[in-house]
Order: structure tokens, then C-alpha cells, then sequence
């Protein structure tokens, strides 16, 4: 398999912040879209990107909890929009694209994690339907909008190690569910979004990006038992905070706070080193290695497979009825 993926030596690391890796650049009259750009790591990218001259546009489906995050941020728009309901993603498109405005970055960042069995109004499985499906059918509304030098990242998560897509039965119509491997599928699709996208963006200039951005305590672990929380490292009982301001709680797991969280985001979406690199898998601030086995850090071998992706991409058109439009 002929891939980029491998380090590229970037000088930051598990530890650095999206502050440290955006350092000082200026990013004056650029556009991004933030999905869940007003909790946890999202929240942290919003702010981020806000201080280097960004105008941020964050879809929300709450409004009043979003106003409250975002409250004394400059240049940030607030838009509805729910990612399982493709009724409000094609809106919230539609409304971008009558703006004429340029399009610089476009982070997929929202989701859900081990949620219980739901089904969106389509019948699709709840996390495949918003990790996935709600961020392919956002993106190609939007590509008409993308310029030259664009960015698409896609937050993906060590999680995709737990299953690659099961293309016999994605939906769980026959198999039993379990909360945790659907996450894994969902995140598996993340990447291969990514393998996907860049084939179909290169020829623009535009390139795709997945990220893993390590463990933190965030909101997504609002379906997480107190039990599971402790398994994961998670001290203190239940995460119920958008923002942990601890530095890493647990050494071995290597849980960090939301400000490293948001950092491989940040550089993938920003950072000069990686012109020209798009269609792979980061982690820790620089491109991951492959991971031949399960467990270990880096991308499995079956999320970067350009056949994979070509399947799961013919799928995505046919579940969403979406294309990328010229």
C-alpha cells in the first residue's frame, strides 16, 4: 500500500497545546467551520483560532448553551444545525453557500461516543449516522465553497481500533449492538473519509487530515458509566465539565487536559509542515506510524485502505442521496 504514513519529526508532541503549535501565526480574514465548536476540544479550536484573527462559524444545536461557552470570543457566528438530521445540515449548507463567503477550514470535530442503540430519522445507527454521515454530507455542501490551500479535518479517535466497517450489516439490523464497537466503526470511518476526500480534493488543492487527539475528559463521556469512566483513567467520578483545566490525570493512559487535546487538530488545519500531505492519520501532533496490531498507538492498516475507502465513500452517496458538487 503506497502511503504517506509515517513522522515527519514536527517538534511538538502529547504534551504541547493547540496554542504552542499555532504559536504566533496570523490566520487574519480566513474562515473555518467548527463542528461543536462550543464544548470541549471544539470549544478550545474555536478560541484558538479565534486569537490568530479567524472568523468562526459553529453550527450548535443548542443556542443558549453555545452563547454561554462562547461568551467574550471575538469573530465567532453561531448557525443551528444537528448532524443527524440531514434536513438541518443541508440548510445550514445552503445558508453558507448563499453568503458567498471563502471557505479555509472546515473541522468535522463533533460526536458522540458509546451511545446506546438509536437510529436517526432515516433508521441509520445514532453514531455512524452523526460521526460519519452528518460530517460526509456537511463537507460535500460545502465543497463549492472550499478555496484553493483548503483544509477538511476529521476527528477520528484511537477508538477505530476496536472495528473496521462492517459493510454486511453497518447499521446493526442483524448483529447484536454494542456501543463500543459501533463507536469503533464510526471513527474507522472518520479516517477513511479522510483517504477518500483527499483523492477527490488533491486536484484542488484541498486536503484532508484525520486526527486522534488523545484522551481527555470532555462531555462525549456523558454515556460512560462512573465504572467505565474509572476504567478509562478518569478521576473524580462522572465528566460532566466541557473543560478539564488539570493537566494529564492519569500517566500511564496518558489522559491530557482539553488545551493538548485541541492541539493535533490545530496543526492539521494550520501547520506549513504538512503541504501536500494530506490523506493521513495524526496523532500527538505529527503523522502517525501504522499500527500493525490492535492497542497500539498509530492507525490500523484498514482505515488508510484506498479500497475501503472507495467502498465506504459509494456507500456514504448512497445512505446520504449526497455527492460532492462541482
Amino acid at each position: 500500500m503506497k502511503t504517506g504514513q509515517s513522522p515527519i519529526g514536527s517538534g511538538f508532541g502529547s504534551g504541547s497545546t493547540a496554542r504552542d503549535v499555532l504559536g504566533s501565526r496570523s490566520l487574519v480574514n480566513e474562515i473555518a467551520i467548527v463542528t461543536g465548536g462550543y464544548a470541549g476540544i471544539g470549544l478550545e479550536t474555536t478560541r484558538v483560532l479565534s486569537s490568530a484573527g479567524v472568523t468562526v462559524i459553529a453550527p450548535v444545536r443548542s443556542l443558549d448553551k453555545a452563547k454561554r461557552a462562547l461568551e467574550g470570543i471575538p469573530r465567532v457566528e453561531l448557525v443551528p444545525m444537528d448532524l443527524a438530521d440531514p434536513k438541518s445540515v443541508d440548510a445550514f449548507a445552503a445558508s453558507f453557500i448563499r453568503s458567498r463567503r471563502p471557505l479555509h477550514l472546515l473541522i468535522n470535530n463533533a460526536g458522540i461516543m458509546a451511545a446506546p442503540l438509536s437510529r436517526d430519522v432515516r433508521g441509520y445507527e445514532s453514531q455512524l449516522s452523526t460521526n460519519h454521515l452528518g460530517h460526509f454530507q456537511l463537507t460535500a455542501r460545502l465543497w463549492p465553497a472550499l478555496v484553493n490551500g483548503a483544509r477538511v479535518v476529521s476527528l477520528s479517535s484511537r477508538g477505530h481500533h476496536r472495528s473496521g466497517i462492517d459493510f454486511d450489516d453497518p447499521m446493526f439490523e442483524r448483529r447484536p449492538y454494542d456501543k463500543w464497537i459501533a463507536y469503533g466503526q464510526s471513527k474507522t470511518a472518520n479516517v477513511l473519509f479522510v483517504v477518500g476526500l483527499e483523492q477527490r480534493g488533491a486536484a484542488r488543492g484541498i486536503d484532508a487530515f484525520a486526527v486522534h487527539p488523545g484522551g481527555i475528559v470532555t462531555d462525549l463521556m456523558r454515556h460512560l458509566s462512573v465504572e467505565e469512566q474509572a476504567a478509562l483513567g478518569v478521576v473524580g467520578g462522572r465528566a460532566t465539565a466541557t473543560e478539564v483545566k488539570s493537566p494529564i490525570t492519569n500517566t500511564t493512559l496518558r489522559l491530557k487536559t482539553v488545551e493538548q487535546g485541541a492541539a493535533t487538530q490545530v496543526w492539521a488545519a494550520t501547520s506549513d509542515m504538512l503541504e501536500g500531505k494530506g490523506g493521513v492519520y495524526c496523532e500527538d501532533c505529527d503523522i502517525a506510524e501504522i499500527a500493525e496490531e490492535a492497542g497500539a498507538s498509530g492507525v490500523r492498516p484498514y482505515a488508510i485502505d484506498p479500497t475501503l475507502a472507495e467502498e465506504l465513500w459509494k456507500r456514504s452517496e448512497a445512505w446520504t442521496g449526497v455527492k460532492l458538487e462541482a
